[in-house]
């Protein structure tokens, strides 16, 4: 039973994943009411893995962002996979 118990703790800390989000830059623009997010995904950091698009571009689009505020970065950081993710603010 205890090998049991061990396994289950040792497979969480397994699939476990380290986060982080920092600013990129800010503009003059009054903060908006919009957000919008682009991300992509790496295999062992390297290979792209599906959607690759995590431009700020590609952020302002999907928010239907016309006027940039904020720009900040999130870093994923998995066992196998790295993501990014761009998140853009305004209107």
């Amino acid at each position: 039973m205890k090998k049991l118990g061990l396994a289950i703790v040792a497979s969480l800390f397994l699939f476990a994943s380290c986060s982080s989000i920092g600013p990129v830059c800010a503009t003059g623009n009054k903060l908006g009411s919009k957000v919008g997010e682009s991300t992509a995904t790496f295999l062992f950091g390297v290979l792209p893995m599906g959607e690759s698009d995590a431009g700020i571009q590609a952020a302002a689009r999907k928010g239907g962002i016309t006027t940039i505020s904020t720009v900040d970065m999130k870093t994923t950081i998995g066992i196998f996979t790295v993501k990014y993710t761009t998140i853009v603010t305004g209107e």
